[in-house]
C-alpha cells in the first residue's frame, strides 16, 4: 500500500429484529422492544437493517428466521419463550437450525433458583426447553433464560426481561464502528428545503442525511439529521447543511 492510499472502511456489523406474537399483530399489545433494541445496537456499533413481525405460527417463524439469519450478522428475536402452548419460538429455532430440543439441565437449574420443585410444573418446564448446541442467555429478572444459537439471540417479549437479556448477551457480540449523528432545526418546512437538501446529500455520499418534519410552536418545521461513522465527514456534511439552510432562509425571505 502506498503512503497516499487509504485503508477501506470496515464493513458494518448488521442485525435484524424478529418480533414474534399474535398479540403484537392484533394491536392488543404495543411493542416496546424495537426502539430500545435499535438504540442499544446503534450505541454499541451494530447497525439495525430490518424488523419483521410474525404470528405464532411455526412455518412463518422458521421462514423469517432462516431469511434473516442468512442476510445479517445477528438476528434478535423477542417473544414466544414463555410457559404457554402458543410459546413456540424455541421449537421454531430448533426447526430452523435442524437440531433437537429438550429440557436443558442448565436451564432447569436456573428455574430452580426461583421455583421450588413442586412448582416446576409442565408449563414452567417449557421454559427450560432449549435447542441442542445453544448457549444460554441469563435472565436476572425472572430466571427463565433466553438462548443464543449461531447468530440468533432468542429473548423474552416482556421489556424488562428482554433488556436484562440484551445486557447479558451484548458483551459476546462483535461490534463495528459506532454511527455518529448530529441534528439541526431548519426553521423551514420540509418542502422548502427538499431540493437543496438533496443536492447536499449527493455532494456528501459518505454521510446519511435525512429530514424529519414536525409541528412546532410556530408552525411546521423540520429537523435535519446527519449520520456518519467518520467524525470529520459528519462535520463536513453538517456544515454544508447549515450553510444550505442559511441560504434557503435568506432566499425565501426575499420572495
Amino acid at each position: 500500500m502506498t503512503a497516499s492510499a487509504t485503508a477501506p472502511e470496515p464493513l458494518p456489523v448488521t442485525a435484524a429484529i424478529l418480533v414474534i406474537g399474535d398479540e403484537i399483530l392484533s394491536g392488543r399489545t404495543k411493542d416496546k422492544n424495537i426502539g430500545y433494541i435499535a438504540e442499544y445496537l446503534t450505541n454499541i456499533g451494530i447497525e439495525l437493517r430490518e424488523v419483521r413481525i410474525v404470528p405464532d405460527l411455526m412455518d412463518e417463524i422458521v421462514a423469517a428466521l432462516n431469511a434473516l439469519r442468512a442476510r445479517y450478522a445477528y438476528v434478535f428475536t423477542t417473544g414466544g419463550i414463555g410457559p404457554t402452548h402458543d410459546d413456540i419460538t424455541a421449537d421454531a429455532v430448533a426447526a430452523a437450525f435442524g437440531v433437537t430440543i429438550d429440557h436443558d439441565p442448565r436451564a432447569v437449574a436456573m428455574l430452580s433458583e426461583r421455583f421450588p420443585a413442586e412448582q416446576l410444573n409442565e408449563a414452567r418446564m417449557r421454559m427450560a426447553r432449549i435447542p441442542a448446541g445453544a448457549d444460554l442467555i441469563a435472565n436476572s429478572v425472572s430466571k427463565a433464560p433466553g438462548f443464543k444459537l449461531g447468530n440468533v439471540m432468542v429473548m423474552a417479549g416482556v421489556p424488562s426481561i428482554m433488556q436484562a437479556m440484551l445486557d447479558a448477551v451484548a458483551p459476546s457480540l462483535e461490534t463495528g464502528v459506532r454511527i455518529l449523528s448530529d441534528s439541526v432545526r431548519a426553521g423551514l418546512r420540509e418542502g422548502d428545503i427538499g431540493t437543496a437538501l438533496g443536492a447536499v446529500a449527493r455532494a456528501h455520499p459518505d454521510a446519511s442525511i435525512g429530514s424529519y418534519p414536525f409541528w412546532s410552536e410556530t408552525g411546521p418545521d423540520t429537523n435535519v439529521v446527519v449520520r456518519s461513522r467518520d467524525a470529520e465527514k459528519l462535520k463536513r456534511a453538517m456544515d454544508a447543511v447549515k450553510d444550505m439552510l442559511t441560504a434557503e432562509r435568506a432566499r425565501l425571505a426575499n420572495l
